[in-house]
């Protein structure tokens, strides 16, 4: 295992070891903000696990911070995008290459879908040797380039494949003024239910980068994304659930978030769902929709009727529910007390919340 320089002395300095000071810049306009602070006369140092560096030009001295600025921007001859997905239509891992890196890819892929190069990889066989190299070709990298992006683009998909990655992309992909290639800023995105295979990347979760709603439901092992609508649902399947969205947007509503109690959840598991829902305050009314089969509507009822009176019902709630002890579920519901609006089906329900949300009855 290689690290960089920069990394080499922030472990020495911990020790007590006497190192310059200095700073990491992953931009031009970093680089003049560096030298501002602590120059005015700085060396530029390429970060590249390679020897040589003085002799190749990747070691320069800066008078002024305008001057590293200009040497930082003279380092990098071209921003290239790389990047890896799953295409859960093909079931493959596919890898995407541009000329256009430096930009969101989305609008690449908007303005122009013909600068964008993709390789599936097989199940099976992996990734090719001819699929890196092609990959390469297309990007119009030539010799020593050339060898050394067809090595990067296979390490980052063994990366990607060992860590049971969901994304992988690097944009900036930058060849320096001397020909190396170089991942200046990087992104990983993992599947959730394989992070008890990697201790190490779950320890790398930062909680403080997500939204505390998605947080707490994960607390309770419930599948909740916070979406941009008004209309909240708690549902039971995922299936069920994307067929609830599309739905109340149908129906003229923008649901307000994705979330699934799953299949055997507790009533404890569904009083924290609901009290989940209605924490968002975008939320001006709600659809429940169940269908019981190894989540019985009654034990469903019951959470729900057991969390609306803990926190209060402050918002309306239309509820939906069919299947295993449905007739006792609602009765658990009627006798509550509370204001819940019963719908016989999911067409109905996902009406009557949409007009509630908009003032209707």
């Amino acid at each position: 295992m290689k690290i960089h320089e920069f990394q080499a002395k922030s472990i020495l300095s911990r020790f007590g070891v006497q190192v310059p000071r200095g700073e990491v810049a992953d931009a031009p306009s970093k680089a003049r903000e560096i030298a501002e602070r602590i120059g005015p006369r700085v060396v530029l140092k390429a970060q590249i696990h390679a020897g040589g560096r003085g002799k190749g030009g990747g070691i320069r001295l800066a008078s002024s911070p305008g001057e590293a600025e200009d040497i930082a921007r003279r380092e990098i001859r071209r921003e290239l995008y790389l990047g890896i997905v799953i295409d859960r239509a093909r079931e493959a891992a596919v890898i995407m290459a541009s000329t256009e890196g430096g930009v969101e890819i989305e609008k690449v892929a908007a303005q122009k879908p013909d600068l964008i190069f993709k390789e599936y990889v097989g199940q099976t066989t992996g990734l090719l040797g001819f699929q890196a190299r092609r990959l390469a070709f297309k990007l119009g990298l030539e010799g020593d380039t050339h060898k050394q992006a067809v090595k990067f683009i296979g390490g980052l998909y063994r990366a990607f494949e060992a860590s049971d990655a969901s994304l992988a992309e690097i944009n900036p992909l930058v060849v320096t003024g001397q020909g190396s290639v170089l991942a200046l800023d990087a992104k990983m995105n993992f599947d959730d239910n394989a992070l008890p295979r990697h201790l190490d990347i779950n320890a790398m979760r930062d909680l403080g980068e997500e939204s505390p709603l998605e947080v707490e439901a994960s607390k309770s092992n419930l599948n909740y994304i916070k979406l941009d609508g008004d209309v909240g649902c708690m549902v039971n399947g995922a299936g069920l659930a994307m067929a609830t969205m599309d739905i109340i947007k149908y129906s003229g509503g923008a649901p307000a978030n994705f979330l699934d109690i799953g299949g055997g959840v507790s009533e404890t598991a569904v009083t924290n769902a609901f009290k989940i829902l209605v924490s968002d305050k975008d939320v001006k009314a709600a659809l429940i929709n169940i269908f019981g089969g190894i989540v019985r509507c009654d034990m469903v009822a019951g959470g729900i009727v057991k969390a609306a009176r803990e926190i209060g019902l402050k918002i309306p709630m239309v509820v939906r529910l069919e299947g295993t002890n449905v007739d006792v579920g609602k009765r658990i519901l009627e006798e509550s007390g509370l204001a819940f609006v019963s719908a016989p089906d999911m067409k109905t329900a996902a009406e009557k919340v949409v007009a509630l949300v908009k003032g209707g009855n």
